[in-house]
């Protein structure tokens, strides 16, 4: 008897696999954002306006609808005394595996960060001042989101860091959130979410300090709101759902390979896709899938996303998997094919991360490995990488002339300024040639 996810299993033996692929890869770019012509995207715009409009008092009316509690603008800030209570009455078993998170990502970032005390001449590197974060506040707590944004922060020297999350938990942020804030040292902690937010830090409000920079994942109205302030403020990427693919041959083992893929569909929305050259194992995966699915707490969700986001494919060799792995350019890319994934992992031009043999799964990366776990998604690792430290700092450029380097310069840039008719940028030039 037919299963509901046996249509996610596609081969190149079938003459639309092509046509599949290009539709699998769509689909997972669409999730993103909404199209700004959308009702959802011009209600994006709607609330932003709105916020930059009355401020303080938008907030609060959207934190209402949208999220269901009520709060006077003098609430939307965590108090010290919450923060540090937050982190007393944490499992102290859970802060030690905290502590040693944030220890992992900040000796990991240290090591990548711009050397600033050797630079060419002609450049500088200053750290951004004010930055928000913004933490999803899904149906469990993410601080694994607040140590992956803030410490790559913190260690490249920004030193104003503002966290919004939306009061999901008992009308507040969960008490985790806000241990590994205190433990950071971030006191500037705002009960908001959603769009709401992200216009609030972009503009700033009489309660919400304006920032310089948002990093942070969410859902698409979260990442459409960053795309319609980018330019008011930087951000550091769209990122849409959650996204894993596994180029994987018959050394891997299907049981981890399925369970790799359920780790990412299970955040609903997450795309779950793997790439082989063997259609037994293809089977074999997808028997796994149909197996462990049910055993979720989420199983009904996760089962949903396999079906829209996701797909088994079985190409005609391991190199028009790999080439075709570096053209969908994912957030997660794992490489399970034994002794041969190093030298494989080396062909990729295009991932956000790369997870290499079986013993790397996502998970490594998700909480405990080193690099920031905000990546590129929707095909954006063709043009933008992982969340880094170096993101948090802007170069100067530095131009300095003596009399005789203008002197000797003159005659061109006049020649340059000329062709394009800016006789003032010439006059700037000749002028000091007259003295």
């Amino acid at each position: 008897m037919p299963h509901e996810l046996d249509q996610i299993l596609i081969s190149h033996k079938q003459p639309e696999f092509e046509d599949r692929l290009v539709e699998l890869r769509s689909v997972i770019c669409q999730a993103t954002t909404f199209n700004p012509r959308s009702e959802e995207g011009r209600k994006v715009a709607e609330i932003i306006e709105e916020v930059w409009k009355n401020g303080d008092k938008a907030v609060a009316e959207y934190t209402k609808e949208f999220d269901g509690v009520e709060l006077t603008s003098r609430q939307f800030r965590i108090s010290r005394d919450e923060l540090e209570k937050a982190n007393r009455e944490i499992n102290q078993d859970i802060l030690a595996s905290l502590r040693q998170a944030i220890e992992n990502v900040r000796s990991y970032q240290r090591d990548i960060l711009i050397d600033r005390e050797n630079l060419p001449r002609g450049i500088r590197y200053t750290p951004i001042k004010r930055v928000g974060i913004c933490v999803p506040g899904a149906s469990a707590p993410l601080p694994s989101t607040v140590i992956m944004t803030a410490v790559p922060a913190q260690v490249a020297g920004v030193k104003e860091i503002a966290v919004v999350s939306p009061p999901r938990y008992k009308g507040s942020i969960d008490p985790v959130i806000l241990a590994v804030c205190h433990e950071l040292g971030i006191d500037k902690v705002y009960r908001i979410g959603g769009v709401q937010a992200v216009a609030a830090l972009a503009d700033g409000t009489k309660n919400i300090p304006k920032v310089d920079k948002i990093v942070g994942p969410g859902n698409q109205w979260v990442q459409t709101a960053k795309r319609v302030v980018f330019g008011q403020v930087g951000v550091d990427s769209v990122a849409g759902p959650s996204e894993v693919l596994i180029v994987a041959n018959e050394k891997a083992n299907p049981a981890w390979v399925a369970a790799d893929m359920l780790s990412q569909a299970e955040h609903a929305p997450g795309s779950a896709v793997m790439f082989s050259d063997s259609e037994e194992f293809g089977k074999k995966v997808l028997d796994e899938l149909k197996k462990q699915v049910g055993k979720l707490s989420r199983a009904d969700e996760t089962s949903e996303c396999l079906k829209q986001y996701s797909g088994i494919a079985v190409f005609n060799s391991l190199d028009h998997a790999i080439d075709k792995a570096s053209e969908f350019a994912v957030e997660h890319l794992q490489i399970q094919c034994g002794d041969e994934s190093r030298g494989i992992a080396d062909k990729i031009e295009n991932a956000g991360a790369i997870f290499i043999g079986d013993y790397s799964p996502v998970a490594v990366g998700d909480y405990w490995a080193g690099p920031s776990h905000t990546l590129p998604t929707g095909g954006g690792a063709r043009f933008s990488s992982a969340l880094t430290s170096n993101d948090f700092l802007k170069s100067i450029s530095l131009v300095e002339y003596d009399q005789e380097m203008l002197a000797a310069s003159a005659d061109d840039i006049l020649r340059l300024a000329g062709i394009e008719g800016l006789d003032a940028h010439a006059r700037s030039v000749r002028i000091r040639q007259q003295d």
